[in-house]
């Protein structure tokens, strides 16, 4: 997806919740860890498509706590969900603008996945050392937001090294060229609140639901 005129960013969806397909740790900590991480996920997905109701009384403070984490998970699980679909699939299609050859969007997108496996991989180092501090708390109950967000970012990391690796290395990829994304081009330097008729326009028309809220939060004007 072109972000700015010579920038581009990875973006798919998937109908319903993101599917992790990891083995399941077999005991213990490791196996509450995962299913906490799961239970988060789905969480995110349904504050995700929550409607708020004017009528709703305000909640207490620790409920908005939760659901301002839980959206900001919502927007993270967007953009890492490419990299977490990937693992494991040995072929996979790449969408690009119409005005790229098929080698130039390869190498864009080998590109974008070189910056993501370096990005999550030092991300996962940093993260590491802060939920070595947090991650028990992740196992008691109550909303433990220091323990959701480690747990998040440092399961999310390690998924997403995984996929980068899988894309660069075994993923066998067929190419689209789509007039679509072109014209997303054509409105990245307009200010988001006119280019927003075309976006949604262009997010319809190739039936992905959320990408005219990731657009407009990506792209540069």
């Amino acid at each position: 997806m072109p972000v700015a005129p010579d920038r581009y960013e990875l973006y798919c969806e998937e109908a319903d919740e993101p599917a992790m397909n990891a083995a399941s740790p077999r005991a213990g900590v490791l196996r509450r860890v995962n299913q906490r991480f799961r239970e988060t996920l789905a969480a995110a997905e349904r504050e995700r498509r929550r409607v708020p109701d004017p009528a709703e009384a305000r909640p207490p403070l620790g409920t908005r706590g939760k659901r301002r984490l839980l959206r900001w998970i919502a927007e993270s699980i967007a953009e890492q969900r490419l990299l977490w679909l990937l693992r494991g699939r040995a072929v996979a299609t790449l969408v690009h603008p119409d005005d790229l050859t098929d080698a130039q969007a390869i190498q864009l997108l080998r590109r974008a996945l070189q910056r993501d496996w370096e990005r999550h991989r030092f991300w996962l180092s940093v993260d590491l050392l802060g939920g070595a501090a947090s991650i028990f708390l992740i196992l008691l109950p109550g909303p433990n937001f220091v323990g959701y967000y480690f747990l998040f970012r440092i399961v999310g990391h390690f998924l997403s090294l995984r996929g980068a690796r899988q894309g660069l290395m075994r993923i066998t990829w067929t190419k689209t060229a789509s007039d679509a994304l072109t014209t997303l081009r054509a409105v990245v330097g307009d200010s988001p609140e006119s280019r927003e008729p075309v976006v949604r326009d262009v997010a319809s028309a190739l039936r992905l639901e959320h990408l005219a809220s990731f657009f407009q939060r990506a792209a540069i004007p």
